[in-house]
């Protein structure tokens, strides 16, 4: 099992190298930046130039701790931030800055989001039905109410729920079957790409596999694109083809999931790697966790370059902390 699981990641890893030679990223994100001012003398620097490049029918993952910007990355690109310095191209439109009418209807239309908490996300007045439409209503995509009944039907049935299930609430439903209304209410407008924002994080252990799983075959079929936005390493390495490390607003280390999980280099990716349990008890009592401490090592990200290794695989670090680390 361990060696089809090896060669359909190592398939996969070869795809992906083919894949951005001959491909034009669906999304590019270069120098971001999202400050937040607090006051006069104070400003919160969330995110501090991440790059990174998504590639169409692809899952880009994105680690690190709470309160290291993953959140805000994802919130900045889908313009629910406005970002104060960077690049952000999608489908080859920069987004970043004023946006005119056209490439707002485009943004709309083409990029969604699932947020994490699956209940605050839903509007509790509504009925799932009318949740899920609210898109195809805004931008008009249907000739006839039986057409957006219809296609609301078949997007719930794509979701594994029922089509009588569209004229329920949202408290109505267990926890599980608001994140797959969610879901529903992402893919009906059949997008290039899909934000996943902690998406699972809300869930049951089982129910984590049943939505993830869903992620992965709907992506199979309509081939969009995915910012998995997570902090289970676990789950990270199972969805994505390339992740991306992020530390207090830095891309501390990217690369694909192979080169991530098999060669770390960064002291803090190894120590987050460190931290996944194991689910064979006598590994499990021998696994210990590494630290890390930026300060105490004397870690400064604001000085550091990026630093290709071999492949896609990039780390930030300065000369003398790249010869060290590898």
């Amino acid at each position: 099992m361990s060696d089809v699981m090896t060669e359909t990641r190592e398939q996969a890893t070869a795809q992906q190298a083919t894949r951005a030679d001959n491909t034009q990223a669906i999304l590019k994100v270069t120098d971001l930046k999202q400050h937040f001012p607090i006051s006069r003398n104070f400003t919160v620097k969330a995110v501090n130039g991440v790059s990174f490049e998504i590639y169409p029918g692809e899952t880009y993952g994105l680690v690190g701790e709470s309160g290291s910007g993953k959140t805000t990355i994802g919130r900045s690109i889908i313009r629910l931030h406005t970002p104060t310095e960077g690049s952000i191209l999608f489908q080859d439109k920069e987004i970043a800055g004023s946006l005119d009418h056209e490439t707002k209807q485009m943004l709309r239309r083409d990029m969604q989001m699932i947020f994490q908490d699956p209940m605050s996300s839903l509007n509790p007045r509504k009925k799932v039905g009318d949740i899920i439409g609210e898109g195809l209503d805004i931008h008009k995509r249907y000739s006839s109410s039986q057409e957006r009944s219809d296609a609301v039907a078949d997007m719930l049935k794509k979701v594994g729920l029922s089509p009588t299930h569209a004229e329920r609430y949202p408290h109505q439903f267990s926890g599980g079957q608001r994140q797959r209304v969610g879901i529903a209410r992402a893919l009906i407008m059949n997008p290039k790409l899909i934000i996943a924002d902690e998406c699972i994080s809300a869930l049951d252990v089982s129910i984590q596999a049943q939505v993830v799983n869903l992620m992965k075959d709907i992506q199979d079929e309509i081939g969009c694109a995915y910012l998995f936005i997570a902090h289970d390493l676990s789950m990270v390495k199972y969805i994505s083809d390339r992740i991306g490390v992020l530390h207090l607003g830095y891309m501390v280390e990217t690369g694909t999931t192979d080169e991530i999980f098999s060669n770390p280099v960064h002291p803090y990716t190894k120590s987050l790697l460190s931290a996944v349990p194991h689910p064979n008890p006598e590994v499990e009592k021998k696994r210990h966790s590494v630290p890390y401490d930026k300060d105490a090592e004397g870690v400064d990200y604001s000085v550091g370059t990026i630093h290709q290794l071999e492949g896609t695989h990039s780390v930030l670090a300065t000369d003398e902390e790249f010869s060290r680390w590898t």
